[in-house]
């Protein structure tokens, strides 16, 4: 699980060498209520552009504390990880997110990293299909086949299954997603090889394997994200109550996110290949750049610009019981660190 591990100077005056021996996740304190140390934990989806950059880039080099980097499969796992106390930032999606703060976790979202990031992606015949008869077609083609459409997605109340649902019965109006639609559990990396099989109609994806679909023959664009709900969020800077509360830690990390956004504003394929470095698994360089140009891949660092939709989408995820009720953006956003650098 773990990747690498970074050991740095602490910062300004009086700051000592760090040992570095400390169990991950450990939050130690030296110097008042500064921290010693911190764990920050990704998500290696191509969402979380801004971590592949500060690592390649060295901007974890400016954060004032030791930073251990720890890599994880899901966002179930790191929520899992952040809960026990392991992880104290995570760069993952919305939606755990919510679920920590639903499980009263101390902690907030410093920065958003990504937005509008799904293009919902079928075969020729049923994009056609969708193109003549709009809404009409998923009955007509259940008509004709004798079966729903079979959409691959990731679980219930993850973020793609968020805005898929809210497709589906708030853009489309056309009722429960489940009486729509015939939803299997498809992981983002499997997708490409499920829809290719034939054991899928269609998916909702992101970047870079929708890319690579929409690459294909036989397959085409349903609708894209950013129509769906505009300007949803999808993936998260998250920071547990003591880094927030440690001013010179959490400005220092949203300014050097702030700094990565701009570099892969600035520098598309440099950032691409700082991607595909890291992420690996089958994600070549050719392909992350390819993907950049995608409408897909839109990052950001602000997150009042993505407070709304969150409390759109937690109405979502509430719905399928992931989280008991919604919750408030007030209790989700920590803006201060933001708002300070922008002064």
């Amino acid at each position: 699980m773990v990747e690498l591990t970074r050991r740095r100077l602490l910062q300004g005056a009086g700051a000592s060498a760090v040992a570095g021996t400390g169990v991950a996740g450990c939050l130690g304190r030296g110097g008042g209520d500064s921290l010693d140390s911190l764990t920050v934990a990704y998500v290696p989806i191509y969402p979380n552009m801004q971590h592949y950059v500060m690592e390649q880039e060295s901007y974890y080099d400016e954060i004032p504390a030791d930073v251990t980097i720890e890599r994880f499969s899901s966002g179930p796992s790191v929520v899992k990880a952040f809960a026990s106390g392991d992880v104290d930032v995570a760069l993952f999606g919305i939606t755990p997110a919510m679920v920590l703060a639903d499980k009263g976790t101390d902690a907030g979202v410093l920065a958003a990293n990504s937005r509008n990031g799904f293009k919902i992606l079928g075969t020729s015949d049923l994009v056609d299909r969708y193109e003549r008869e709009g809404n009409a077609a998923f009955e007509s083609f259940e008509q004709e086949r004798g079966r729903k459409v079979r959409f691959g997605a990731p679980p219930d109340g993850s973020v793609p299954d968020i805005v898929l649902r809210y497709w589906i019965q708030e853009d489309l109006d056309l009722g429960e997603m489940d009486d729509v639609i015939n939803k299997s559990k498809v992981p983002p990396a499997k997708a490409v090889q499920t829809i290719r099989s034939g054991d899928i109609d269609a998916t909702i994806i992101q970047e870079p394997f929708a890319t690579i679909i929409g690459r294909e023959d036989g397959f085409d664009e349903l609708a894209w994200s950013g129509d769906i709900l505009e300007n949803h969020p999808v993936t998260v800077l998250f920071a547990n109550q003591r880094v927030i509360d440690d001013s010179d830690v959490s400005q220092a990390l949203v300014e050097q996110h702030v700094a990565a956004t701009e570099f892969t504003a600035g520098s598309p394929d440099a950032a691409a290949a700082d991607a595909a470095s890291v992420i690996g698994s089958g994600v070549s360089e050719d392909l992350a750049k390819a993907a950049m140009d995608s409408r897909a891949s839109d990052f950001l660092s602000d997150p009042h610009a993505v407070t709304e939709q969150a409390a759109t989408m937690g109405e979502f995820v509430a719905d399928v019981g992931n989280i008991e009720e919604p919750v408030a953006t007030d209790d989700l956003f920590a803006v201060d660190a933001y708002d300070a650098i922008q002064q």
